[in-house]
């Protein structure tokens, strides 16, 4: 049977702003304050989606969240009706509004880990929705999530989808932005590769002095545990400390994976050496021949990688056999980064292309290619069984830049997010959203 790895893209929410709320994250708060534009940042997004299909690609959409959480603003002890809340919390708290009114979820790579039924002791594709827990902002996520990927991933004897892990920093879990796998290919049992920052109950693990350490190895062995994962399919990796306090606050942003391949700096990893020869034994048992694409920091420091976001890019695999690697336009714009990616594809390896793609308003919030995608490996019998309107057509492209057109505004300054209209357009939105996606009601205020 065949199996293809499905990309499903964040939609970019109507609340999109920058807010800096991401500590850690560079580009975040170098832009914090700077008025964003929702409509264009969604269409940026759609533009990669639809470039993307037309290469023959698998791709598909996931929703976003509803934005401001009044509900999380009222746990925090505001009170009164819905425009009462907002107000108070603009007037007594205002980071905790914006913290409420992040439109994040659009960075899938976070939204999930995802293990297809290749991998898993029951045959299914599992995901487990990550709990975020570093990021007030985006540890509010989960519930939400949860309810869309079970609208989108139904039938529960092909798909499994776990509750988080326990909201508390010894189980912080970002989900696939700090996870890849390995295989020969896509329906083939692979080597799923989870890096974590830092150990919360053993000392011996060094932790980064500047940066938090968002992932901790106990999340990443409790979602293996959880998608019934054998010791011979799975790989730990510690992030290198000192690239965290760099910026790299994700691994997504060292390193990136696909089928054979591991795209990585010469500092990602805590003995670098060790976890690669483990991926390569590990993917020589399961049938593969791992290659692991190492960029030197004499060619491309940590920083350049950090502004550039090289790492956080897509590889892709194409018909012939060999990548294309998907970037930001930001590595262009980079003469080092440019000079090695083009050296990279004239080199005879098995990336031979690269593409970049304008994702400003996504990058100045610290988003790249690979933050607004959740990778998802199904066979066919797997594929058919996916709610078929979250997938990318020329038909819910041409729906999704008209309902974005009607519905999102055009600029987003922070005063703009005591606004209580804006509460009212996201919701009528998302109720128009879930339609055309074929959700039903995943949303608060349509379960209310």
């Amino acid at each position: 049977m065949n199996a293809y790895e499905v990309n499903f893209d964040g939609l970019v929410g109507p609340t999109h702003n920058y807010s800096g709320l991401s500590f850690g994250n560079v580009a975040s708060t170098n832009n914090v304050s700077a008025a964003s534009n929702p409509k264009l940042a969604a269409k940026q997004g759609l533009q990669k989606m639809k470039a993307l299909h037309d290469l023959g690609f698998k791709q598909g959409v996931l929703a976003p969240q509803e934005r401001p959480d009044v509900a999380s603003l009222r746990r925090l002890g505001f009170a009164g009706s819905d425009a009462e809340v907002i107000a108070a919390a603009a007037r007594e708290a205002p980071a905790m509004l914006a913290a409420a009114t992040s439109a994040s979820s659009m960075w899938t790579a976070n939204a999930a880990t995802v293990s297809p039924s290749a991998d898993t002791a029951d045959g299914r594709v599992h995901f487990t929705p990550a709990n975020l827990n570093n990021k007030f902002h985006r540890s509010i996520e989960h519930p939400t999530t949860g309810r869309v990927l079970r609208a989108m991933f139904a039938d529960e004897a092909r798909f499994a989808v776990h509750e988080a892990l326990p909201a508390q920093m010894h189980f912080g879990d970002e989900g696939a932005a700090n996870h890849t796998r390995f295989c020969a290919g896509y329906g083939q049992p692979g080597v799923e590769f989870f890096v974590f920052g830092a150990a919360a109950f053993d000392s011996r693990y060094p932790k980064p002095a500047k940066f938090p350490a968002r992932q901790t190895l106990e999340a990443s062995q409790a979602v293996a545990r959880l998608h019934g994962l054998s010791e011979p399919g799975v790989v730990y990796a510690q992030q290198d400390p000192d690239t965290i306090d760099a910026g790299v606050f994700h691994n997504d942003v060292i390193s990136v994976g696909n089928g054979e391949v591991l795209f990585h700096h010469q500092q990602a990893f805590l003995n670098q050496a060790e976890v690669l020869d483990e991926l390569a034994r590990k993917l020589a048992a399961r049938g593969g021949r791992f290659t692991a694409i190492e960029v030197p920091r004499a060619e491309v420091t940590v920083e350049e990688a950090v502004k550039s976001y090289l790492f956080n890019s897509q590889l892709l695999s194409k018909p012939d056999g060999k990548m294309l690697i998907v970037v930001p336009e930001e590595c262009r714009n980079s003469e080092r980064v440019w000079s090695y990616l083009q050296k990279l594809v004239a080199g005879g390896g098995p990336i031979d292309e690269v593409r970049a793609f304008d994702l400003k308003q996504s990058m100045q919030n610290g988003g790249g290619p690979a933050c607004l995608r959740l990778r998802v490996a199904l066979n066919e019998a797997e594929l058919a069984a996916v709610n078929p309107r979250v997938l990318m057509s020329d038909a819910l492209f041409a729906t999704l830049n008209d309902w974005v057109e009607r519905h999102y505004r055009d600029r987003l300054a922070p005063a703009d997010l005591a606004d209580p209209q804006l509460l009212d357009e996201c919701r009528g939105a998302l109720d128009e959203l879930t339609g055309i996606l074929g959700l039903g009601k995943v949303y608060p205020f349509q379960l209310a």
